[in-house]
């Protein structure tokens, strides 16, 4: 599918709402929606617009890819979705609350995979069973029982059977990465918040683990923001993708991925996949000019 538009960037609507067939019921309650949201550092003359006013809508069990140039506003949306940072103007709502009241579990997964060197991955994997309730208040009788054979299972379930004991120097970088999607999982978020995860992996073991991703997607269906640069990730990955403009951001573009899932890794060179790639190709291209 053709993801170019005949309007030019300056014509864009700032945002689309999808289809009700990849969003959900209208009555939906969104796991997390941007209202206009405004995010600018700094004041008077030395004041940055991060984003502009962004209306964004994601309903539970959506997985949604932010693309577009470097500096756009990407990881500024994620920050606004975890509550690091708060809106300029408008609000962000949580499982259908203000942020400051949200009732929403949080995953996060970056591409520098922080893991303590002194813990093994069973301990890395497990630490926010420490701190995220409910799991919190029953920690210290569950951590050797129920809790380790949590951590153990969801290991299992990426190809880490065998390395709950060893520490993270021991491990390759797609290995850790693998852990490192299992402690954003541990404690069955409502919403996973994915920054470039595979960004500093080779193509090989950045594909083994789209699909990896895909399958823990579709097992434990949380609601998943993904920011990429790589199209292809995009593509395999997410149900929409959409396109931001070059700074001050905002979303130019809220299509869907028609391609059913689960989707094996050889769909990204069927002719599908690749025009809608290089339909969104084209467009970054022109927003960038």
């Amino acid at each position: 599918m053709n993801m170019t538009s005949d309007i030019s960037a300056q014509e864009m609507p700032l945002s689309t709402t999808p289809p009700a067939s990849t969003s959900g019921p209208v009555h939906a309650r969104p796991a997390l929606e941007l209202q206009d949201a405004s995010v600018v550092f700094g004041s008077g003359p030395q004041a940055v617009t991060a984003l502009s006013p962004t209306t964004l809508r994601m309903d539970r069990g959506d997985f949604l890819a932010l693309v577009g140039p470097s500096g756009c506003g990407k990881s500024t949306i994620l920050r606004l979705a975890s509550s690091l940072i708060q809106p300029s103007s408008g609000n962000i709502l949580l499982g259908g609350r203000e942020a400051a009241a949200k009732e929403l579990r949080i995953g996060m997964a970056f591409q520098n995979r922080t893991m303590l060197p002194w813990l093994t991955i069973e301990k890395n994997v497990m630490l926010p069973l420490k701190i995220v309730e409910p799991f919190k208040r029953s920690f210290q009788r569950d951590r050797k029982g129920a809790y380790r054979d949590r951590v153990h299972a969801l290991l299992a379930q990426v190809g880490l059977k065998d390395f709950a004991g060893h520490f993270p120097w021991q491990l390759s970088g797609g290995m850790l990465q693998r852990a490192n999607l299992c402690r954003a999982l541990i404690h069955d978020p409502d919403l996973l918040l994915l920054d470039e995860p595979f960004g500093a992996l080779d193509q090989f073991t950045r594909e083994e683990l789209w699909q990896i991703l895909q399958d823990l997607y579709l097992d434990r269906k949380p609601t998943v923001l993904l920011v990429t640069h790589d199209l292809r990730e995009a593509g395999f990955l997410a149900r929409r993708i959409c396109v931001m403009s070059a700074r001050p951001g905002r979303v130019i573009s809220d299509k869907p991925v028609t391609l059913p899932q689960p989707r094996d890794i050889g769909v990204i060179y069927s002719p599908e996949f690749v025009e809608m790639t290089q339909g969104l190709r084209a467009l970054i291209a022109q927003i960038r000019k």
